[in-house]
């Protein structure tokens, strides 16, 4: 599924796309305003992919050290403070489609 397409999903779709990992579906749910059933999607992917997505749902709640031991988990750098929210999300969504 490319990028275009997945966003196409959380604009048409009632629910995320079947193939996607939890990590994807966390991201789907973000997109749709729905942080708690992101959450729990996040934390169920146990894998890097989760830890990551899980560190930016956190990000975006304003718990910052939470977030950072998630980055930690994910063995990613916390993005600097002029990246946002919106580009951190897309950044993620690219690199997991890619992975796929």
């Amino acid at each position: 599924m490319s990028f275009a397409e997945f966003q196409q999903s959380i604009a048409r779709e009632p629910a995320p796309p079947a193939e996607a990992s939890g990590a994807l579906q966390a991201l789907w749910h973000d997109a749709r305003g729905d942080w708690d059933r992101a959450h729990t999607c996040a934390q169920g992917d146990a894998g890097n992919a989760g830890d990551w997505v899980h560190a930016y749902l956190h990000r975006k709640e304003g718990d910052q050290s939470n977030a950072a031991y998630w980055y930690m988990r994910a063995r990613r750098r916390k993005p600097a403070a002029d990246v946002t929210l919106e580009a951190e999300w897309a950044e993620i969504a690219r690199a997991l489609l890619a992975e796929k």
